[in-house]
């Protein structure tokens, strides 16, 4: 395409789901209920962790981290969403666009990484029960989820970089719910290759590599749970591990489908329907997921609902 249909785009527009008003209303009657049930699902999460301290534990820890990562990543979508579904320009000015970009690009690769941190955390208390203590300390704790953010910042920032650097055609539409890395390239008017490139590399650092990871611990510790004689100890190796293994399904197996796929990719409504996975499905049920399939967490919210209900019994009194 010539140089003269290039420029730089001060504000785009996103197309959204549904250009039909009812429509629009009823998905954001359901995205609110949705977003408002993701941060109080995460934030009771944080907040009962805190509270009990048989949940004081790497596991935890790195649990605490990942619905930090849950509730902002929903945030950095789902606000503008709602907004848009009952605006009648839905525009997204461009430094807008590039901070959506950031930050959703980025918590998305914090939670590959912390999730295979998560696995790694699993690995040992597996694997190498009698020295988790001394393996996963404090120390090692806060280096590996301080390496999880560093390391999905930074490739976010690659990202945003190289993206919002290209000239765009005259064309602002975006056919998408937010501004997404695939979705915006699209409207440029140069050579997108590198950027296929750089998004390609990243996919396998930032997505495959943790996979890897994951992958690798679970086989050991599947290995090691099969050695487990008693049906009884098996069944406690097993549930240590079932929520986390759960979510990693989730998480890396729709992330995989969307990225590592021939170049003709996704969809638009593929796209959009998976950011929505991403967005405001995945931070739902991950709180959900951990305290249902958890004793741990169980324990913790029924030890905090007889402590407010005896509260509430003192108050009446």
């Amino acid at each position: 395409m010539g140089t003269e249909n290039e420029t730089w785009v001060r504000e785009f527009i996103l197309l959204g789901l549904s250009s039909d008003w009812d429509t629009q209303v009823s998905l954001f009657v359901l995205f609110s209920i949705t977003y408002v049930v993701t941060v109080l699902g995460n934030v009771l999460i944080v907040l009962l962790i805190r509270l009990d301290s048989r949940l004081h534990t790497p596991m935890y820890f790195f649990l605490t981290n990942l619905s930090l990562v849950d509730v902002s990543y929903a945030t950095s979508i789902v606000p503008q969403m709602l907004v848009h579904f009952l605006a009648e320009h839905k525009v997204i000015p461009r430094v807008s666009c590039a901070a959506q970009l950031f930050f959703s690009l980025g918590l998305g690769g914090i939670e590959f990484v912390l999730l295979a941190v998560m696995a790694y955390d699993r690995y040992v208390a597996v694997c190498e029960p009698l020295r988790y203590s001394v393996i996963m300390h404090g120390g090692l704790c806060a280096r590996l989820a301080i390496t999880s953010w560093v390391s999905g910042s930074v490739n976010s920032l690659m990202h945003t970089a190289i993206t919002f650097q290209l000239p765009m055609c005259s064309n602002k539409c975006i056919d998408h719910i937010s501004c997404e890395t695939l979705a915006v390239v699209r409207l440029a008017c140069v050579d997108t290759s590198s950027n296929e490139i750089a998004t390609m590399v990243s996919s396998i650092v930032l997505l495959m590599s943790p996979f890897c990871l994951v992958l690798s611990s679970y086989v050991k510790i599947i290995s090691t749970i099969l050695k487990i004689r008693s049906t009884e100890g098996r069944k406690k190796a097993f549930h240590t591990c079932a929520s986390h293994l759960t979510v990693v399904v989730l998480c890396y197996g729709m992330a995989i489908f969307t990225y590592i796929q021939p170049r003709s990719g996704p969809s638009a409504l593929q796209e959009k329907l998976i950011s929505l996975f991403y967005a405001i499905l995945l931070p739902m049920l991950n709180p959900m997921i951990y305290s249902l399939r958890n004793k741990e967490v169980k324990g913790a919210w029924q030890k905090l609902l007889k402590q407010l209900s005896g509260l509430m019994s003192k108050l009446a009194m």
